[in-house]
């Protein structure tokens, strides 16, 4: 054998140990990041409980205060109404309406008040033109799209590159799969902004004082901490692929 072959051999090897590295550490990624997802939503659920235990000071519904605070910045065209589930909680910008769970609107809880104006948040959003929930609405259609194909798309470029060497689809694929991942991105501004204008009109109004006010506090940053787990559990994934096709290949 030639020193010119040797030192083939050395570093197709080497590619090959570093790919195997690759593949490993996308997949401890994933591993890690699901972990976490378990953790911070068990500690969410934890805080809901323990806040839905506390009545709201004032005796209010959550739908009574989702329209209190839709009044307070003066929008009387977004209807309040009552949807089946647990954390189904959500705004719809093209109905105009917002949407509380059964746990939500009915109910005289701080956890109630916090969701509620959370929901009322996004609505204030859509009336002021905020930019990333525009970016965000405008994407809805892509990425559903997107998330219905990206998955046959994949495993059908993984058969094309095992048989003609061909990762031109896979590539496709992987894209599709990142626009998941940049709606992922895009919503953690959109849904921080929304706890954060929902927590200065609890403040601002006095419906929530000390430690009320600070149950809420952690109640929403909890909530938005699932976001940004989704964000990075999106970029992993697209990691996981990218190293598996280029390993491939």
């Amino acid at each position: 054998m030639t020193i010119l072959q040797i030192d083939s051999v050395a570093v197709a090897s080497s590619v090959a140990i570093a790919g195997e590295s690759s593949m490993t550490l996308s997949i401890v990624l994933m591993v890690l990041i699901a972990i976490v997802g378990y953790c911070v939503q068990s500690r969410l659920n934890s805080v809901m409980r323990r806040c839905s235990q506390i009545p709201s000071p004032n005796g209010m519904t959550g739908a009574e205060v989702a329209l209190k605070m839709l009044h307070a910045h003066g929008i009387y065209n977004v209807q309040v109404t009552r949807v089946r589930g647990h954390l189904t909680d959500h705004f719809n910008p093209e109905t105009l309406t917002i949407n509380l769970s059964d746990s939500v609107y009915s109910e005289r809880t701080i956890t109630a008040m916090a969701v509620a104006c959370h929901e009322c948040g996004h609505a204030v959003q859509y009336v002021t033109g905020y930019n990333a929930l525009r970016l965000r609405s405008s994407l809805v259609p892509v990425v559903n799209f997107s998330a219905r194909i990206s998955s046959w798309v994949i495993m059908l470029g993984l058969v094309l590159l095992a048989t003609t060497n061909n990762a031109s689809l896979c590539w496709v694929g992987i894209l599709l799969v990142s626009l998941a991942a940049i709606f992922a991105i895009v919503t953690l501004p959109v849904e921080y902004n929304a706890s954060a204008r929902a927590l200065e009109w609890l403040e601002r109004s006095n419906m929530l004082v000390g430690k009320d006010l600070e149950g809420a506090r952690v109640s929403l940053r909890w909530a938005a901490r699932t976001y940004l787990v989704a964000a990075l559990s999106a970029i992993a994934t697209v990691i996981y692929y990218v190293v598996l096709v280029t390993r491939r290949k």
